[in-house]
C-alpha cells in the first residue's frame, strides 16, 4: 500500500469492507487472550514503549516498525536476548495498520508524525498510545480528536504524570482549595542541553529510508543535524523543548487550572550560547493569558547553567491565595502556605510509565476512553498550548486567539502556522 494513502485505502469497496470488520468495539487478542501491540519508532522512547508493554500482563508486542534497518535490527537483537523469542520487523507503518493481526500501535516517532500515524492507525481500526507532544501543529491535533470520535478507537496521550497517584492526589489539592484561589500555573523546563554543532548536507545511508522517515514534512536532503534526536531544533520536524520534554509540563499547567487553550499568548527568547545547527530557540519564555477565567501561565525553557525553583527544574510551580504547589517532574508534590511559607501536605511516588500504560490497555479491553487518563484531548490542548507559544515566538508580538474557532483574531499570518503544507502522500486530511 505504499502507493496510496490511508484514506483513498479506505474509499475503496474493498478497503471499506475490510474497515468495517477491524471497528469492531472489543479488543481483539490473540490465541492466548494478549493484546498484540506493534511499536513504531524505535530508535528513543519506542524502548521504554516496548519494556512497559512487557511489562503490562495481558499484552506482548509482536511487531517493532522504524525506517532506519540498522536501529531496527539492533532493537529486534535486544528484543530476542530479553524475552527469549524473535519479533517481527517492518520499516513502513503502512503494511502495520494493514494487519488485521495487530490490535495496538504505540508511535514514538520524531513528532512530525505522530498525529498521521495515529489517524492511519485509527481509520484501520487500531488503537493508539502516542508520545507527546500528540501533534506537530494545532490542526492536527483536532484532527486526531475527530478520528478517534469518528473510528471509535482508544487513544491515549503519552502524558504519563496523569497516572501517578501522588500527582493526582496534587490535583485534588488543588480543586478543593488547599492552596485558596489558584491563578496562575508555572513550567519549568530547564534541562542541559548541548551545542549540536553543525553537520552538512549529503546523501542519506542506504539502511534509513529518508523519504519515509521525512514523511508529511516537505522534502530536504539528509543530514546529520536531523537524525536521530537533534530533529527536534528544527522546525520541520520538531518543536522545540516547549513542545519536547515541555509537553508534560503544560500539560500539568491545563490540569491543575483546569483550562484548555488560552486567549492571548505573548513569547520571547532566542539563542545565546552557541553557533550550532538548531533553529528553535535555546531559551524561550511563553506567558498564556485567560481572561474568562483571570488565570495565567507562565512558562520557562532554559538550556543550560542555571538555579532550581524550590528544587525543581523540570516541573511545575501552581500559586494561589493561600500558599503555592511544587511539583517535581512526574512523581512528586509539595505545598508550602502563608506568608511564612509553612510546610503543607505533600506526597511521592514511583515512575509512572506502566501505570499509564496498564491504564491505556485497561480501557482497550473495556473499549471505555472515558476512563483514559491520558486521553486524545490532551494530545491536543497540551500539544497546541507549546504551538501556541512557537507562534507568538516566531512572529515576535503578541496574539490573540479564539479558543472556539481556534483560529487567531483577524490575522491570517499567524494562522498560517497552525497547519502545514503536507507532502503526498502524507497527508492530515481535513476530512478524517
Amino acid at each position: 500500500m505504499s502507493e496510496v494513502t490511508r484514506r483513498s485505502f479506505l474509499q475503496t469497496s474493498a478497503g471499506a469492507v475490510a474497515a468495517t470488520s477491524l471497528l469492531s468495539n472489543t479488543a481483539r487478542a490473540d490465541v492466548n487472550g494478549k493484546i498484540r501491540v506493534a511499536v513504531l519508532g524505535v530508535n528513543g522512547r519506542g524502548r521504554t514503549h516496548i519494556k512497559a508493554v512487557g511489562d503490562v500482563e495481558g499484552a506482548d508486542v509482536v511487531l517493532l516498525c522504524d525506517p532506519d534497518e540498522q536501529v531496527l535490527a539492533k532493537r529486534a537483537a535486544e528484543f530476542e536476548k530479553k524475552y527469549g523469542r524473535k519479533v517481527e520487523t517492518e520499516t513502513d507503518m503502512r503494511k502495520v495498520f494493514d494487519r488485521d493481526d495487530i490490535d495496538v500501535v504505540t508511535v514514538a516517532t520524531p513528532n512530525h508524525w505522530h498525529s498521521l500515524a495515529t489517524i492511519w492507525a485509527c481509520q484501520a481500526g487500531k488503537d493508539v498510545y502516542v508520545e507527546k507532544p500528540g501533534s506537530h501543529n494545532l490542526f492536527e491535533g483536532r484532527k486526531m480528536i475527530e478520528a478517534a470520535d469518528k473510528y471509535k478507537r482508544i487513544v491515549q496521550h503519552g502524558v504519563q504524570l496523569r497516572s501517578q497517584p501522588a500527582i493526582q492526589e496534587a490535583v485534588e489539592h488543588l480543586r478543593k482549595g488547599t492552596i485558596g484561589d489558584v491563578y496562575m500555573a508555572r513550567g519549568l523546563v530547564f534541562r542541559w542541553r548541548p551545542s549540536i554543532g553543525k553537520k552538512p548536507n549529503e546523501k542519506a545511508p542506504s539502511y534509513l529510508d529518508w523519504n519515509l522517515w521525512q514523511g508529511p514534512a516537505q522534502e530536504t536532503d539528509f543530514s546529520r543535524r536531523y537524525v536521530h534526536y537533534n530533529w527536534h531544533w528544527t522546525w520541520d520536524y520538531g518543536n522545540g523543548d516547549v513542545g519536547n520534554q515541555g509537553v508534560h509540563e503544560t500539560d500539568m499547567c491545563l490540569w491543575g487550572l483546569d483550562v484548555k487553550l488560552p486567549s492571548q499568548i505573548t513569547a520571547m527568547g532566542g539563542k545565546f550560547l552557541w553557533d550550532d545547527d538548531k533553529v528553535t530557540p535555546e531559551l524561550l519564555t511563553t506567558n498564556y493569558f485567560y481572561p474568562e477565567e483571570n488565570k495565567m501561565i507562565q512558562f520557562e525553557v532554559r538550556p543550560w547553567c542555571t538555579n532550581t525553583e524550590d528544587g525543581a527544574t523540570v516541573g511545575n510551580i501552581f500559586y494561589g491565595s493561600e500558599g503555592y504547589m511544587v511539583i517535581k517532574g512526574y512523581q512528586s508534590y509539595e505545598t508550602y502556605l502563608g506568608q511564612k511559607r509553612e510546610p503543607g501536605p505533600k506526597n511521592s511516588g514511583d515512575d509512572p510509565v506502566v501505570a499509564h500504560f496498564t491504564n491505556f490497555l485497561d480501557a482497550v479491553r473495556s473499549r471505555k476512553a472515558e476512563t483514559l487518563n491520558g486521553p486524545v484531548e490532551t494530545a491536543h490542548t497540551s500539544s497546541g498550548i507549546a504551538h501556541l507559544g512557537n507562534i507568538a515566538y516566531r512572529l515576535g508580538r503578541q496574539l490573540n486567539f479564539d479558543p472556539k474557532t481556534e483560529q487567531f483574531v483577524n490575522d491570517p499570518e499567524a494562522d498560517k502556522y497552525l497547519t502545514r503544507q503536507y507532502r503526498k502522500p502524507f497527508v492530515v486530511p481535513n476530512e478524517v
